[in-house]
């Protein structure tokens, strides 16, 4: 395109030296800015695919686009593993892998990176922050950027390339195991111009200067300019805004509608061979009836948009544009409407008869013609006998912006982490298999929606040494108490009690659950110490609950029911949501700190303790004590319970889960005196002088790794 105008444009001005000088510099701009590769302009599918091959073109971004990118270095796959042991149990051993790699973006300087998408899900968003744990590090382009430091330690800092002029983004170390373990296809915001760019700085920029902007009106929101040749990305250029292009000075000048015009009187001037004033409209079906514009719309996270434009009158022919270009639904239906406007008014062809000192108006001038209203645009100049001959068709100027809509989007969601919320317990198994070793659960979530997991560093030395505790859950319901709760017996339904807590988030929700459900284990919740379950949630404000129906005192937790204060913890424990960190039989009597590491917890990791006293593993206590006489001596009697057999659902005697069955006794009379007695069987005799109203006893079943708590009555 180049060549052939400013050939046209250079012959018109200065004859055949001039068409030569022309000639060059349209070679300049057609075969050294992009080399031909056999391959027209951008199209709308190029942006989305991430390469990785040598001889892959190198775009040049402006304004703000979505572009994939080119992975120009990478290290291989880093394998982890993790082993976890469980008492009883084979030990499992897990992999993982990342891997650091480097993405090409631009081959022009950027100014920065917004969001980032792997395999079409949000990776950082729009806040910077990223969704998985990944160093990152955005190389500009500027003409002195340094190499960056992972790849010169790598490939050796004298024959690494820094890359300058060319923007580029670099992963250390990023966690695969979301994305098959393999890097994904990632595409980036990229933002190299503050605002919208001019169609005319753009095609300058291509070109390298050989292309001037005459001030062009027509902006675009982004553009990735990259194709088989500067001419075709120019010519896209043109054809979108309306612009076109003259000689001015050795280079082809951009103008558009609202460019400067030259006004001219046609005076029919008659001579040998130049050809008379006239007028020619081109048949209708030469003007698109309909017109499809596709392009890439901003507020749907640059997926392609189309906006259709109809002109009235007669005709069939439908015609699409595609525009690889970012822009406002608004702004794409106005240039639609101004495309289809164009084809239908640029029809109309006007040649006018001028004297020779007219020879330098060149193609591309913008001329009004008196007598005729509007602008027209010469399309082609002659100079014969005295006599210059202009011919000339409508230009079109943009047209007001309509009202327009992106259609239904459904972007990618960008919820930020926040920071870590922990809770960490000793709790009594929560299946129906008893424990081998003492057991911390721990649930966690994020002050942002956008949270998904920590990983949990552990200390049995008060912080002398760590352990790798895993990782936490899927993320929990937690929240504090907002008020307190009463004290009320475990073998009832609580039908009378209610409480209120508030959740950590707006967004987290607690449901209703039937008897049958509750009777499955549904709505098991930890409130301070105590495991209950509620079978009614009113929500009563924008976090705050409302929880009734009550099963108290839930896995031998009765003695915590009644215990709580204002502000004490809550978290619903479901199978998915509470994580588990084994510990050995030694760290019963000790205090494990707990330290977990989210995305989200820029400022350090969170960190909370939990005194281990076995609660875990050691059995409830006993229920249902009850003096009686046995052989004429009053008998003290109970029924044992087992941490193995909480349901009860066979309706027989639930297994014993400890080595052996011991208990110990404890007997105050009010006279004074304490007796301590152990027995292998649910039941103890008494003396006479302690079956008497005010002893207090108290009995606690010995198991394999401690007693349970006590199991208290006072003779009446």
């Amino acid at each position: 395109m180049a060549t052939l105008i400013l050939t046209a444009v250079g012959t018109a001005i200065g004859g055949p030296i001039g068409g030569a000088i022309g000639a060059l510099v349209g070679q300049r701009i057609d075969g050294e800015i992009f080399k031909p590769k056999g391959r027209e302009g951008p199209t709308l599918t190029d942006l989305k695919l991430q390469t990785s091959s040598y001889d892959s073109q190198i775009p040049r971004v402006f304004g703000t686009m979505r572009v994939a990118g080119c992975v120009i270095w990478s290290t291989d796959l880093v394998e982890s593993r993790s082993t976890s042991h469980h008492k009883g149990q084979p030990s499992v051993t897990t992999y993982s892998y990342s891997a650091s790699f480097a993405v090409l973006l631009s081959g022009r300087a950027v100014a920065g990176v917004g969001r980032i998408w792997a395999d079409g899900n949000l990776l950082r968003g729009a806040a910077g922050d990223f969704k998985v744990a990944t160093g990152f590090r955005l190389h500009p382009g500027g003409e002195d950027q340094p190499v960056d430091p992972l790849i010169g330690s790598i490939e050796g800092a004298g024959v690494t390339p820094a890359h300058r002029g060319c923007a580029y983004a670099v992963f250390e170390n990023m966690p695969l195991g979301d994305f098959g373990n393999r890097i994904p296809s990632l595409t980036f915001e990229l933002i190299a111009d503050a605002g919208p760019v001019g169609v005319g700085t753009i095609a300058a920029d291509v070109a390298d200067s050989a292309i001037a902007d005459a001030g062009v009106a027509a902006t675009l929101d982004g553009f990735s300019a990259y194709g088989g040749s500067a001419r075709a990305v120019a010519e896209m250029l043109a054809s979108a805004s309306g612009a076109r292009f003259r000689g001015a000075g050795g280079v082809l000048a951009m103008t558009d509608a609202d460019s400067p015009v030259v006004a001219v009187a046609d005076g029919g001037f008659a001579a040998s061979g130049a050809r008379s004033a006239r007028r020619t409209i081109a048949a209708i079906e030469r003007a698109p009836k309909t017109l499809s514009l596709a392009y890439y719309d901003p507020s749907r996270d640059y997926q392609t948009g189309v906006q259709r434009a109809r002109r009235p009158g007669a005709g069939t022919r439908d015609e699409r544009i595609d525009l690889p270009a970012a822009l406002a639904a608004a702004a794409a239906k106005a240039l639609a409407e101004t495309l289809v406007r164009r084809a239908d008014i640029e029809r109309e062809q006007r040649i006018v008869a001028l004297p020779a000192d007219a020879a330098a108006i060149a193609p591309g001038s913008l001329v009004a013609i008196q007598g005729e209203g509007g602008r027209w645009r010469v399309t082609e100049a002659a100079l014969e006998a005295m006599v210059t001959t202009l011919t000339c068709m409508r230009a079109t100027p943009p047209g007001p912006m309509p009202g327009a809509s992106p259609g239904r989007a459904l972007p990618a969601p960008d919820r930020l982490a926040g920071t870590t919320m922990l809770h960490v317990a000793e709790l009594p198994a929560l299946g129906d298999s008893p424990l081998a070793a003492p057991r911390l659960s721990v649930m966690a979530n994020g002050t942002g929606a956008g949270w998904r997991r920590a990983s949990l560093l552990y200390s049995l030395d008060d912080g002398a040494s760590w352990r790798d505790g895993g990782e936490t859950a899927a993320p929990a319901v937690v929240g504090t108490l907002a008020s307190v709760l009463a004290a009320a017996p475990s073998t009832l339904a609580d039908l009378t009690n209610s409480f209120e807590v508030d959740l950590a988030r707006a967004d987290m929700v607690l449901h209703d659950a039937d008897d049958a459900a509750l009777d499955r284990g549904g709505n098991l919740a930890l409130a301070g110490n105590e495991l209950l379950q509620f079978g009614r949630a009113e929500q009563i404000g924008a976090s705050r609950w409302r929880l009734s129906h009550l099963w108290r005192g839930r896995r031998g937790t009765e003695a915590a029911a009644g215990t709580q204060a204002m502000g004490d913890r809550f978290a619903l424990l479901t199978g998915d949501t509470v994580a588990a960190i084994d510990l050995p039989v030694a760290a019963i009597g000790s205090t494990v700190r707990v330290l977990a590491s989210g995305i989200g917890d820029t400022a350090g990791p969170v960190e909370t303790d939990c005194a281990i006293d076995g609660a875990s593993v050691r059995p409830p206590s006993p229920v249902q004590l009850r003096l009686g006489m046995e052989a004429g001596t009053p008998t003290l009697s109970w029924v044992r319970r087992s941490r193995a057999g909480f349901r009860w659902i066979d309706g027989g005697d639930v297994p014993l889960a400890e080595e052996s069955e011991a208990y110990r006794v404890t007997i105050t009379p009010p006279a004074g005196g304490r007796r301590l007695a152990t027995t292998i069987a649910p039941e103890c005799p008494l003396d006479l002088g302690e079956a008497v109203a005010g002893t207090i006893i108290e009995v606690r079943q010995v198991g394999t790794f401690g007693e349970s708590p006590p199991a208290r009555v006072i003779l009446s």
